[in-house]
């Protein structure tokens, strides 16, 4: 048996998200398909994460078993072959029989992409959250720092059944959170060692009320405190968000 990674990309605009969900195009779903066809036997594909529907990646990870003999540039052009256009895998290596790509990973970088300007490129309207409303980038700027460290972040976490019925933690580290403003437009980069379902659209719905005068540092450290009431947010759309990177 051999236990292959793959490094991918996809665009997440048509897609319910990662998890494969039954009667529904999914990632998941569709390297599972791929997978099976070219070993000639169901094959699970494990990700470092579940993208939300409509997330997109540049540097997704996942890892399944095969015991096909295929060489591994050609499992590549294979599996491209067969997948939408939409879904491109970007390499194939091989990997220890125990990789898991989401339990080893060590941090994660996602990347959320605002446009400001009053009209939005036609081809970029899939890929960022247009927003032509006025903002205090100076506010923004000093509420990103306080997400960084060890927090409890309850307030920016969606409803998660799996991880709610199972009481696991939602403490996590943010190693960076920085916001850059370009000419019309904001992106917001953050590094962590991991994240809650929404956690990093709430993240930026959260800036962007600090932004509009709803919401003060103060009023974000509150958000922090250990399981707090409060939600966070509204969610940001899921269409501005990447995942950029996966780190072990």
């Amino acid at each position: 048996m051999r236990r292959i990674r793959i490094h991918l990309a996809y665009d997440g605009t048509d897609f319910h998200g990662w998890q494969v969900q039954p009667g529904l195009p999914t990632i998941q779903g569709a390297l599972e398909s791929v997978g099976g066809e070219i070993e000639g036997a169901p094959v699970h594909v494990a990700g470092s994460g579940r993208t939300d529907a409509g997330v997109h990646a540049l540097a997704q990870v996942a890892a399944f078993t095969l015991e096909n003999p295929i060489p591994l540039p050609n499992l590549r052009k294979a599996m491209n072959r067969l997948l939408p256009p939409s879904i491109r895998v970007l390499s194939t290596t091989e990997a220890a029989p125990d990789f898991h790509p989401r339990f080893q990973a060590l941090a994660k970088t996602y990347e959320y992409r605002i446009v400001r300007a009053e009209v939005c490129p036609p081809c970029e309207w899939r890929y960022v959250h247009h927003h032509p409303y006025p903002l205090s980038l100076d506010r923004m700027t000093a509420c990103q720092p306080i997400l960084e460290g060890e927090h409890d972040f309850t307030a920016f976490a969606a409803s998660d059944s799996r991880d709610d019925d199972e009481g696991k933690t939602k403490v996590r580290t943010i190693f960076r959170s920085h916001l850059e403003a370009q000419p019309d437009r904001v992106i917001y980069r953050v590094r962590g060692s991991g994240f809650l379902k929404h956690m990093v659209r709430n993240i930026v719905g959260s800036l962007l009320e600090a932004g509009r005068g709803n919401l003060d540092e103060s009023g974000l450290r509150a958000l922090l405190v250990p399981n707090c009431p409060t939600k966070a947010g509204p969610t940001a759309p899921a269409k501005g968000l990447f995942l950029v990177g996966v780190e072990y």
